[in-house]
């Protein structure tokens, strides 16, 4: 390695490191209590499972865009908006549980004064209060939804163990589930629409720290990519758009079992939340800022873009870190 390649490795290891001290002192000054920070039982946090707010906005959400949704009767569009809303809380819930697995496993190899290993720590605590203040949201909204879809609630415990062997992979995973939800949440906010007051505080709550996670993630694949053999890179630049659409697609599409007793055909569910232009749409402007990462880092090669279009999630990269929609490109 060159003197002059040296020294600004060396000045992104100082970088990373001062990342790393800032995101942990802001866990640390700035950071909520699923019970201190929200009223639960106060009045203006009630429950109501008849409020019209649960309907689905067709901008944000594919099902709250299909044309059989948009026909039915105000109760039942109700009705099938707050089951999906509690659905994706607790996917929400297992997604936390995976995270922390693979994030304790990773942390304890870290030689001791790692600032890698403080943060972790600091993420961990609050994944667990958002896994606390989404299961008591689920509990309050009262419908019994079953969350991840079987065969993942089965492997989340191999996937986070083996995660911890493999930490760039687990940082993907990581941004794989929080980006789709934190865009999500996001785009409701941007919206203008008032929301049902529980669901919008604990929404605030989750982006607020969130965007700690987040940052992480992002600058601890930008710091340890480089240090990477080719090989390694390659891998990594189809998986990362695989992971991106497997976990986007836990997370939108529940088990057509959540929609029993709606009336919903399996066509409907199938337009809605598998493949179409609107769908795939929303689908890819979950990962703009991922798009962005990718090129960054070099992992949007020809192979790596080619992923992306084949899975119907490429786009115009952002322009920067939580920049509003735009238009996606949707392939055929």
């Amino acid at each position: 390695m060159s003197a002059l390649m040296e020294q600004r490795a060396g000045h992104l290891a100082e970088d990373y490191r001062e990342m790393l001290e800032v995101l942990s002192a802001g866990s640390v000054h700035t950071h909520f209590d699923p019970y201190e920070d929200i009223d639960w039982d106060g009045p203006e946090l009630a429950v109501d499972r008849t409020d019209p707010r649960w309907v689905l906005d067709p901008e944000v959400d594919p099902l709250g865009a299909h044309p059989w949704y948009q026909a039915q009767p105000l109760e039942v569009q109700i009705e099938i908006g707050r089951r999906r809303v509690a659905n994706a809380v607790k996917v929400g819930a297992a997604f936390e549980s995976v995270l922390i697995r693979g994030l304790m496993h990773y942390a304890m190899t870290l030689p001791n004064g790692s600032p890698e290993f403080r943060y972790c720590m600091h993420e961990m605590t609050e994944e667990c209060n958002h896994i606390q203040m989404f299961q008591e949201l689920v509990n309050r909204i009262g419908d019994d939804v079953p969350g991840a879809r079987r065969r993942f609630r089965t492997l989340m415990p191999v996937i986070g163990f083996l995660a911890g062997y493999l930490p760039l992979l687990l940082m993907i995973g990581i941004l794989g589930g929080e980006e789709p939800i934190d865009h999500y949440q996001k785009s409701l906010m941007r919206t203008g629409r008032s929301l049902q007051p529980t669901l919008a505080r604990a929404m605030q709550i989750h982006i607020a720290e969130e965007a700690r996670h987040i940052s992480f993630a992002d600058a601890f694949l930008r710091f340890h990519l480089p240090r990477r053999s080719r090989l390694t890179r390659g891998v990594l630049t189809v998986l990362f758009p695989v992971t991106m659409a497997v976990l986007a697609d836990e997370i939108m599409r529940p088990s057509f079992s959540l929609f029993a007793g709606t009336g919903m055909p399996r066509r409907v569910y199938r337009e809605a939340l598998r493949r179409g232009a609107v769908h795939d749409a929303i689908l890819a402007s979950y990962f703009a800022d991922m798009r962005r990462l990718c090129e960054e880092t070099g992992l949007m090669t020809r192979t790596g873009r080619a992923m992306w279009r084949r899975l119907g999630i490429s786009g115009e990269p952002s322009r920067f870190r939580g920049e509003p929609d735009r238009t996606a490109e949707l392939v055929a």
